[in-house]
């Protein structure tokens, strides 16, 4: 893998960081991205949020083997790495990104434990709704397990685009082709999310 090659995904992660922050698709209190390439996983550090408030710089984000371990970069490797390095290693190449997002509308439904209907033609790929796991704490390996295992039924929807699964209590997990299907899918969600729930006043 050519060094230009891992610096110029770096640099794109950290952009669609920053477009996530400022389009409600993620906060301040986390959110993930992350890509394989290669023999390495490229990943949004921890505290994204909090401490760097989304404005990474390329050398922010790390370059990390296929346990996780950092082998690179300018900060701490997130708690939520069990999640990212297990759909990363499990289901590659079919998948070869991970963006996880607490979408400002999807969020409700994380929080009521409810899935999202599709209101869309732009999200029925995804299915005629978006389901959720169980729910485990964040950070653990009992929800990697949870997130694989739904992921596991949607591969076919991973190598079109993407595949959706919802974490009660905790955001939004999308495994796609590439960093920009996942970025796209998240969006498409949350814009779905957000007529469900206006489209209820209308009743």
């Amino acid at each position: 893998m050519l060094e230009n090659d891992i610096y110029a995904m770096r640099k794109k992660i950290a952009n669609i960081g920053r477009l996530m922050y400022a389009r409600m698709l993620t906060d301040a209190a986390g959110g993930n991205i992350s890509v394989r390439m290669g023999d390495v996983i490229l990943m949004t550090p921890r505290y994204a949020g909090s401490q760097f408030l989304w404005d990474l710089a390329p050398e922010n984000v790390l370059v990390l083997d296929l346990q996780g371990n950092k082998l690179e970069g300018e900060g701490e490797v997130s708690r939520e790495i069990r999640v990212h390095r297990d759909l990363l290693n499990k289901f590659y190449p079919d998948g070869t990104a991970v963006v996880h997002g607490h979408a400002r509308n999807a969020l409700v439904f994380c929080a009521q434990k409810k899935p999202i209907p599709s209101m869309l033609d732009s999200t029925d790929k995804f299915g005629q709704e978006i389901g959720y796991v169980p729910g485990a704490p964040a950070h653990t390996q009992e929800l990697a397990d949870q997130i694989c295992a739904a992921m596991a039924t949607q591969l076919e929807r991973v190598r079109k685009q993407a595949a959706i699964i919802l974490a009660p209590r905790h955001g939004v997990f999308v495994f796609a082709k590439n960093l920009e299907a996942g970025y796209d899918a998240l969006d498409r969600l949350e814009n779905t999310a957000y007529c469900a729930l206006m489209g209820a006043l209308l009743k």
